[in-house]
């Protein structure tokens, strides 16, 4: 009877230190190793971040840096054949998405503040850009003082139709503001005549000029409604364990002279579907970003 007390008593000391030994993996890592799938979310037309090239495949920089996250997770997990799932985001269904557990990282041109840090997180910062407005040349519109009195439109879910919405308000524009689906829908309205201008982030307007029917007819404002922002792709909030593998493997990437290639990559070089290119040297704020990694959505860290 005593050597069975003795035994019992071994094998629950045993199974406990099995149970401390046990890595504690939090929500999403333990998620994707229990399906054995990490399920990025891209955007169909935030060019070159995260869009459709003319086979309707995703691809794009952040794309990139998110893959470079997913062998990352592979190498944690021990799962080289992790199945990557590629799902569809907008604006306005991204930060849901990725906060119901639906998306593991949506990877595009996600502005890092400190009112989405309080639904998700946020992986290091990969670019910085300010919010302009493109219209045709025959508009005349050369500063945003000129857009007053007229009908302007952004992408909805966005900061950029907020910050739009807190000029008008504060300057007294009178400006109408309309509310359009996607980066394609607002800017096809400036193409058709529905609206004079569009407010949105200066890189993925020259995106779109640089890929529409007749790129010299477009003007992006000199001026912007705000200092630089920072791009990070979207991930769980409340996951240490998850970002910290994201982290480490974006600090490894932008501190390598792989990122000088990447960006020449996306922004130097021409680029799907139609081969142009952008044109956007890496400046030195981004260069001491990449230096420096971080995940601060304080403009003035930049």
């Amino acid at each position: 009877m005593q050597l069975k007390h003795i035994l019992a008593g071994f094998c629950l000391v045993a199974a406990g230190t099995t149970g401390a030994m046990a890595e504690d993996l939090g929500p999403t890592l333990t998620k994707i190793k229990q399906t054995g799938t990490i399920t990025l979310g891209y955007r169909d037309s935030s060019i070159p971040f995260s869009y459709l090239d003319g086979n309707q495949k995703p691809i794009g920089f952040a794309l990139d840096i998110c893959y470079h996250i997913v062998d990352a997770v592979k190498a944690k997990l021990n799962m080289p054949n992790l199945k990557v799932n590629l799902v569809p985001v907008t604006s306005a269904t991204r930060i849901p998405l990725v906060a119901n557990g639906t998306v593991d990282i949506a990877c595009g041109s996600a502005t890092n503040n400190e009112a989405r840090e309080k639904q998700v997180s946020f992986t290091q910062t990969y670019y910085l850009t300010a919010n302009r407005v493109v219209s045709k040349k025959s508009s005349n519109i050369h500063s945003i003082e000129d857009l007053k009195g007229k009908t302007v439109v952004s992408t909805s879910g966005t900061t950029n139709i907020q910050q739009l919405a807190e000029a008008n308000k504060s300057k007294g524009m009178g400006m109408n503001i309309l509310a359009a689906k996607d980066h394609s829908e607002s800017f096809l309205m400036v193409e058709t005549g529905r609206a004079v201008g569009f407010a949105m982030d200066d890189i993925l307007l020259a995106g779109l000029v640089a890929n529409s029917k007749n790129p010299q007819d477009y003007v992006v404002t000199p001026d912007a409604f705000n200092k630089a922002e920072p791009y990070g792709a979207i991930m769980p909030k409340d996951d240490p364990q998850f970002k910290a593998v994201a982290d480490k493997a974006t600090t490894a990437l932008y501190t390598s002279p792989e990122m000088e290639k990447l960006w020449a990559k996306w922004f130097t070089s021409p680029i799907p579907p139609n081969n142009v290119n952008l044109n956007v040297p890496m400046n030195d704020a981004m260069k001491k970003a990449f230096a420096h990694p971080t995940t601060s959505p304080n403009v003035a860290d930049y």
